[in-house]
């Protein structure tokens, strides 16, 4: 038998957006949508609104944006919604008096196979560690976080030469009908949980900062390649190249044994710019000085030249 859904859907970012246009166009009832509150952002302080938000005001949807998610006002608005079931999105940790709320629970979408990568950054970390596989689950929330049941997975092949971001496009797009096929197996009351299995050993995916992101010259080519392309095209891998410093968008890689130290630089300053590693060199093929454009390495070394 169906059940009469009324959905509060939460979330922020563009991988926020698919699951709920799949919703909304699939006729489901989403009597609310929560996400953060406007900002001022950028050097003229233009009040920047989440992508979310962008495309429920698109829709006539009803939009709640509160600063704390414990406060009793935002807690009494949330409950005179009088929803059944929540979908949560790339939003914020909720507190219990949020996601208890619904009948039917509330469940997250989240960009890993669980119990494998738990936490802010999982499709980066994926990456970063050079992993051949990631996925989307669907999972009920409970107290410890991205621990619940899982409702449905879904596996997503990563080739060796992706980056986060071509990875994060993709599963944004199959996040959507995930999403959709997750609800559609509440509202008929016909699916099966799955605990997570702890037993194996897992990895974590902690919050990416800037500063954790300088890229280590110390290590083997294969994990400086890994960690340029999983950090690409957002926040950057960067490092310090004769006094300037550098965002690293693409690179390519190789093995070599010769006398150089890690980090040092070997081009011929017209095609190619190489940094020595443990055990061989990695190409910057494409980077950013500070102050400047990101461009393809060929324009580079038309305007800058490297000592050798």
């Amino acid at each position: 038998m169906k059940k009469e859904l009324r959905i509060v859907y939460m979330g922020t970012p563009d991988f926020a957006v698919p699951p709920l246009k799949s919703l909304v166009e699939n006729g489901y009832n989403v009597v609310g949508v929560i996400t953060v509150p406007d900002k001022p952002k950028g050097r003229g302080q233009k009040v920047s609104t989440s992508a979310v938000k962008d495309y429920a005001v698109s829709q006539g949807l009803n939009i709640l944006q509160p600063a704390n998610l414990k406060a009793p006002e935002f807690l009494e608005e949330l409950k005179s919604l009088e929803a059944n079931l929540q979908v949560v999105v790339a939003f914020r940790m909720l507190p219990e008096s949020v996601w208890s709320m619904p009948e039917y629970g509330t469940f997250n979408l989240h960009g890993s196979l669980l119990p494998q990568y738990r936490g802010a950054a999982p499709i980066h970390w994926a990456v970063i560690n050079g992993e051949e596989k990631t996925g989307l689950t669907t999972f009920f929330l409970k107290h410890e976080i991205d621990t619940g049941s899982i409702i449905f997975r879904e596996e997503e092949p990563i080739k060796e030469e992706d980056t986060v971001g071509d990875v994060y496009g993709r599963l944004m797009a199959k996040g959507g009908d995930l999403v959709l096929k997750t609800v559609k197996a509440i509202e008929e009351g016909d699916y099966t949980l799955t605990p997570q299995d702890e037993s194996q050993e897992l990895k974590h995916a902690p919050k990416i900062f800037k500063e954790t992101c300088e890229v280590d010259w110390n290590q083997p080519t294969s994990v400086i390649y890994n960690f340029i392309r999983g950090l690409s095209p957002f926040p950057v891998a960067w490092t310090i190249l004769e006094g300037q410093s550098f965002k690293i968008f693409n690179s390519s890689k190789e093995l070599a044994d010769d006398d150089r130290k890690p980090g040092e630089i070997w081009t011929d300053n017209k095609s190619f710019l190489k940094v020595k590693t443990l055990d061989g060199y990695i190409s910057l093929n494409d980077l950013q000085m500070q102050g400047k454009k990101r461009m393809k390495v060929t324009d580079l070394l038309n305007g800058k030249k490297f000592n050798q």
